[in-house]
């Protein structure tokens, strides 16, 4: 059914669409610290911004996943392209906080349009370990593209572009993915049932899939939390702030490069309960060291939360395959909503920590330091509970590896 599809422009244009979601992540952490200082916005506000991107990415997700076998990927990623270009635009020409958190609103719409036409069309391109391995290698360049987006941001920064001229940047992907889009025929679903939408809400009601769905969250906001503030909570680390996210994001595109052979080794389960191990240590050295050591924190959180996102996502296609796009766009979706609620949160904690060790005595990069290491210890809780959740799915699955009988899927669970 599916013989005659183009997968490598489809792939090749999906990672397009991911880059271009990526850039947005990474400029806009990366001019954060001008936007505050331009519009004079306090640390909730622009956690408010932040939001909006997560916020949006959700929505679009649901809308995605709902009308995914009606209304087709290939109108989807049209959506996505209008999104992307409104939402550049109007940011450039924002002129305060209320554009600003509209645009956001819409690059962040955009996003989630990507995530809700791509993961299923790659689900449904491939099968068994060799889904895992594309989607790994797809969700590769989202790590890959803030890698990417985090030097040019800095580079420009450093060479005193503005931040308009840094988000004119964006556009660059947005195009190159709607010419490899243009014309092509979409893949069909390949999981007979899946287009019923009856049987996916069914599907999702079962344990399992509820289960993941809290993981998500919980996954999410580790990863996100962490990376999207990181200019301004380690600013006065003694480590340059665009080169920690560069170097995280650099690791964890080439650690999802090889997901497929990490995946077949530990199986699905045993990498996630080994990354929310790894996302916990990494956490706590952010909270503690100052100076170098932040770049050996930096590998630890990178190995940490690299194949979170993919691995989700490929548990629900592969564990509950009958929650179609549907169950892939809900469980991506809950991620960038937990991430929306706690962006103002952490914002918050910045502030309020900001003023206790300011009537402590602290000033200058002293206060900075100490308000971001009390906020990494807050966010150490998430990945804390994920260990005790990845241990209890670890078991549970062990116990039914139906899922795990073919061989086109790893033999370990």
């Amino acid at each position: 059914m599916n013989e005659n599809i183009n997968k490598s422009a489809l792939f090749n244009g999906s990672c397009f669409a991911l880059i271009t979601t990526a850039f947005t992540f990474a400029i806009r952490a990366g001019i954060l610290p001008q936007l505050g200082e331009e519009f004079n916005l306090t640390a909730e506000q622009l956690g408010f911004i932040n939001s909006m991107w997560f916020l949006g990415f959700p929505i679009s997700m649901v809308i995605g996943g709902l009308v995914y076998h009606s209304v087709g990927p290939k109108n989807i990623m049209r959506v996505a392209l209008i999104a992307h270009t409104i939402g550049i635009i109007m940011t450039i020409y924002s002129g305060g906080y209320t554009g600003l958190l509209i645009s956001t609103l819409f690059i962040g719409f955009g996003n989630g349009c990507t995530e809700a036409a791509c993961n299923p069309m790659i689900a449904d391109m491939y099968s068994g370990m060799k889904m895992n391995k594309m989607l790994n290698r797809f969700h590769m360049w989202f790590p890959g593209g803030i890698f990417v987006g985090s030097l040019i941001s800095k580079f420009m920064t450093d060479f005193g572009f503005t931040w308009q001229t840094q988000m004119w940047v964006l556009m660059i992907p947005t195009v190159i993915y709607a010419v490899l889009f243009y014309g092509k025929t979409f893949p069909k679903p390949t999981t007979e049932g899946v287009t019923s939408l009856s049987a996916n809400f069914k599907s999702m009601l079962t344990p399992l899939y509820i289960f993941l769905f809290c993981c998500m969250a919980l996954t999410a906001i580790t990863e996100f939390g962490t990376q999207q503030w990181v200019g301004i909570i380690m600013s006065s680390s003694g480590a340059s702030p665009m080169l920690i996210l560069a170097s995280v994001t650099g690791l964890m595109a080439v650690g999802r490069f090889f997901g497929g052979p990490v995946v077949k080794f530990f199986g699905q389960t045993g990498v996630l309960l080994v990354s929310a191990v790894f996302a916990a240590i990494g956490i706590f050295l952010f909270s503690t060291v100052t100076g170098p050591m932040v770049y050996v924190a930096a590998v630890l959180f990178a190995i940490g939360v690299c194949y979170f996102w993919p691995t989700m996502i490929g548990a629900v296609a592969q564990r509950v395959p009958l929650s179609g796009a549907l169950g892939m766009s809900i469980v991506g979706g809950v991620g960038m909503l937990s991430t929306s609620i706690f962006q103002p949160i952490i914002g918050r904690w910045i502030d309020i920590s900001t003023s206790e060790h300011a009537a402590a005595g602290l000033t200058g990069s002293q206060l900075e330091l100490a308000a971001g290491q009390d906020t990494l210890s807050k966010i150490l809780t998430f990945p804390l509970i994920l260990i005790v959740l990845f241990i209890i799915f670890f078991f549970w699955q062990k116990k039914s590896k139906a899922v795990d009988n073919s061989p086109e899927v790893q033999p370990m669970v």
